[in-house]
């Protein structure tokens, strides 16, 4: 029987959970959670009638690694967790955070061009920081 190798729990980071970087594109994510997915899926743990163990083990990596593509495939979700905002627990689609997702999308893009114009005026940690500030009261 194979052997299951160590999936980082608890990290903290969907990209380390799909073995992608913080730049890979769509493609690249949705082609490592197809290859995760199949390797973890709990169906074919049970049918190599592993213990009860090793399948509570590829259960709980095969809902991690849904987990981390649900929010890296999505690009409003990716912009949110990016900017250290995505909360799991508010993860739903509902109208009321259209506007919210439409606004860190601004923030970022704000961001990036900051960073990319080497502004003076306001450095990207500023930003960063007046962006926590103000997502505070959401």
């Amino acid at each position: 029987m194979e052997e299951m190798e160590p999936l980082i729990f608890g990290s903290g980071s969907y990209y380390t959970i799909l073995g992608v970087g913080s730049d890979s594109s769509p493609e690249d994510i949705r082609s490592a959670f197809r290859r995760l997915a199949m390797r973890w899926h709990p169906d074919r743990w049970a049918r190599r009638r592993a213990s009860p163990a090793l399948l509570s083990e590829a259960k709980a990596k095969f809902q991690q690694i849904q987990q981390a593509y649900s929010v890296l495939s999505d690009q409003r979700k990716r912009a949110m967790y990016d900017a250290g905002l995505y909360n799991l627990d508010d993860d739903d689609d509902d109208v009321h955070n259209q506007g919210f997702y439409d606004f860190m999308q601004e923030m970022v893009s704000l961001m990036a061009k900051v960073r990319n114009e080497d502004c003076k005026s306001n450095s990207l940690e500023e930003l960063q920081t007046m962006l926590t500030e103000m997502a505070q009261g959401f």
